[in-house]
């Protein structure tokens, strides 16, 4: 998987755990200053990248991440 198809299915996956509609979410998206940075969100995000990427990323890493794009460069590093 490439940089793009990464990004793409990363931001899938924000767009589902959060319940946003498919466009709210881009590289730039900030968790808590746009999402509200909820922790029950976070947890079944962090899970959906395991299922769905093979990726295993430790919460604490992913709550870490200010933006989207912070999440897709701990999700590469884990891959």
């Amino acid at each position: 998987m490439d940089r793009k198809e990464l990004e793409a299915k990363i931001i899938e996956l924000v767009t589902i755990s959060y319940k946003k509609a498919p466009g709210e979410v881009t590289l730039e998206t900030s968790f808590k200053n746009d999402l509200g940075g909820a922790s029950v969100q976070m947890v079944a995000l962090v899970s959906e990248i395991e299922n769905e990427l093979d990726a295993m990323v430790a919460l604490q890493d992913a709550a870490a991440c200010e933006t989207v794009a912070d999440l897709v460069d701990a999700v590469e590093n884990e891959l």
